[in-house]
C-alpha cells in the first residue's frame, strides 16, 4: 500500500498515512483538528539499467544522447594506460 504525506494547515504538522488507493484522503488533523492538505512526495526509487522501454527502444535523439554519455572503449583504455603510467 502507498504511503501518503499530509500537512496540517493549522499547526504545520506533517504526517504520513498508509492507505489503499480506494481509501478517502484524510481531512482533519488528529492533534488540532485543522484541515489537512495532501502533499506530493518525491519518489523513493529510480528505474536504472536495461530492461526499460526508454533504454531498450530509445528514439534517435535519445540514442545520440546515450552515445555521448558513454565513453568509447578506446577512450577508456587510453585513460587507464595514462593513469598506470603516472
Amino acid at each position: 500500500m502507498p504511503i501518503y504525506e499530509y500537512l496540517c494547515l493549522k499547526c504545520d504538522r506533517r504526517l504520513e498515512a498508509v492507505q489503499k488507493f480506494s481509501d478517502e484522503p484524510l481531512t482533519r488533523c488528529a492533534e488540532c483538528g485543522g484541515e489537512l492538505k495532501k502533499l506530493i512526495s518525491s519518489t523513493s526509487f529510480v528505474l536504472k539499467g536495461s530492461g526499460w522501454y526508454v533504454t531498450d527502444y530509445p528514439s534517435p535523439e535519445r540514442k545520440k544522447a546515450m552515445e555521448k554519455e558513454t565513453p568509447k572503449k578506446d577512450e577508456k583504455e587510453s585513460k587507464t594506460e595514462t593513469a598506470k603510467a603516472s
